[in-house]
């Protein structure tokens, strides 16, 4: 009875990593299903964590989740006709009496505004129902991608009919700025990797439009799709990306520009997504030499050291394995799609070739470089905040109100695996003071949390990671939650 013939049973593990999020996703201001309780026992089910021949015994959990609605894309799917491939069809196939009653309950609901606009003409109705979702869905996403977030399963079925980040399953925040980072450790293809979150969204709602025939017609709502969708995803992303950059007086078109090349040298230097947004509000057109050269020392601070990197790049594949998949492209292409993909492969290649170089690169090469991108991009930066500075009568009142954005824009805390990690390690064992430490933090993420006491690791453990400058100085003796991950988080795996 239950999905993937399952026991339909939740456990602690993601109980709490899914409590914690859809918090900490509201109080970053992201549409979200938010979480009331968390619930456990003595109750235990088995799970394969890992999918890897190794199942455990885990507390079954209960997480109470709140939201005005939980009907998905993938809801409207039970009517679909029979697969062209699999010959698989909806329950509900041929029942659009049905189909009519979830559309006026949907729209009457949760869109009154367009029921009333429209009350006499239904296909209108529901076009205005379906270019409001498309908004809302490429703003929602948008979103995401300011702050790194990856929800790591985007199937219809998790995609929600008003607009909410819904079902947190393998969910990750990117620590280290990877276009293509895959949170969900069983994604081999890479499906969800963060850059792909916006066009598989709007894949989603393709499907949502053919869900919706005959209520709306297909010609209608794809038209509707391609209209509203990738220009509102890019209005709305790049209007938060000035945000995040202090950008509040011009909207020039060369900041799209702007933001891509900081993305790149994010991307080369291997840079802290959220703490190298942070650190940027510090930074100013008129700042001196030598304070600037302790900023670049901050700022590099944040980019991943050598030993990172080896952990980032180490090749994951048997080299006789490899080199046997190698041969397949060759000879049986076909084969090879059964048993990998050549994604896959090029990824590895990729990895041992970085591997190899990383082997030659000394710390002091490494940070030279980067602080040679960095300073590239920081000119950039300081030209285009002149132009801002130029705009206004009050240079020192629109600084105030360049650094008082960003850090409204910027979060300091962000619900890191290895965070997520510590409080479930406590919890299992009975200690659930770590899940409400994180809870206050993540309700707080843009500043100290008012009495937030962080949990102190072990030095060592830590692998003496520098303490990162955006954090306050009480929390500088240890390994904080607003610095780069410990090199063991690197490690942390999430299916």
């Amino acid at each position: 009875p239950w999905c993937r013939q399952a026991d339909g049973r939740k456990v602690l593990r993601s109980s709490i990593r899914e409590f914690l999020c859809s918090e900490a996703m509201f109080h970053l201001g992201i549409p979200t299903t938010r979480a009331g309780t968390c619930v456990t026992s003595d109750s235990t089910v088995i799970r394969d964590v890992f999918y890897d021949g190794n199942p455990k015994k885990e507390r079954c959990t209960v997480v109470l989740r709140i939201a005005s609605t939980f009907i998905r894309f993938g809801s409207f799917e039970i009517f679909k006709p029979p697969d062209e491939y699999t010959g698989r069809k909806g329950p509900s196939q041929d029942r659009n009496d049905i189909r009519i009653q979830m559309l006026d309950y949907v729209i009457s609901t949760f869109y009154p505004e367009i029921q009333e606009a429209y009350s006499d003409n239904t296909v209108q109705r529901n076009a205005a129902f379906f270019r409001e979702i498309t908004k809302r869905t490429a703003r929602l996403v948008a979103e995401w991608q300011c702050v790194g977030f990856c929800h790591g399963v985007l199937n219809t079925d998790n995609m929600s009919i008003v607009g909410l980040t819904i079902d947190y399953g393998p969910f990750g925040f990117m620590d280290r700025y990877d276009p293509e980072h895959v949170c969900n450790g069983s994604d081999n293809a890479g499906r969800y990797a963060y850059n792909k979150q916006p066009e598989i969204c709007k894949w989603n709602l393709g499907k949502l439009a053919e869900a919706l025939v005959p209520e709306l017609p297909l010609e209608i709502s794809q038209l509707i799709l391609e209209e509203e969708y990738d220009a509102e995803f890019e209005k709305h992303y790049l209007q938060k990306m000035r945000k995040k950059l202090g950008l509040i007086q011009l909207e020039l078109e060369e900041d799209s520009k702007l933001v891509s090349e900081l993305l790149e040298t994010m991307h080369l230097t291997a840079g802290d997504f959220t703490n190298i947004f942070y650190l940027l509000s510090s930074f100013s057109v008129g700042i001196d030499p030598s304070k600037f050269e302790d900023f670049l020392e901050e700022l590099t601070s944040q980019c991943a050291s050598v030993e990172e990197l080896k952990v980032v790049f180490k090749p994951q594949m048997d080299p006789r394995q490899l080199s046997m998949m190698l041969m397949l492209a060759q000879s049986n292409p076909q084969l090879l799609a059964l048993i990998g993909t050549k994604a896959s492969i090029n990824k590895e290649l990729e990895r041992i070739e970085q591997s190899s170089k990383l082997q030659q690169l000394t710390a002091d090469d490494l940070v030279s470089r980067n602080k040679r991108h960095w300073k590239e991009w920081l000119e950039k930066y300081r030209v285009r905040l002149q132009k801002e500075i130029e705009s206004v009568g009050n240079a020192d009142a629109w600084n105030t109100e360049r650094v008082k954005v960003m850090n409204s824009n910027n979060p300091k805390y962000i619900l890191r695996n290895y965070i997520a990690q510590n409080a479930i390690e406590a919890a299992e064992n009975g200690d659930f003071s770590e899940v409400r430490n994180v809870l206050k933090l993540l309700e707080h993420p843009f500043q100290e949390a008012e009495g937030f006491q962080e949990v102190k690791e072990d030095a060592e453990e830590e692998g003496a990671t520098a303490t990162a400058a955006v954090c306050s100085q009480e929390t500088r003796s240890k390994q904080s939650y607003c610095s780069k991950p410990p090199l063991w988080a690197s490690e942390l795996c999430v299916t």
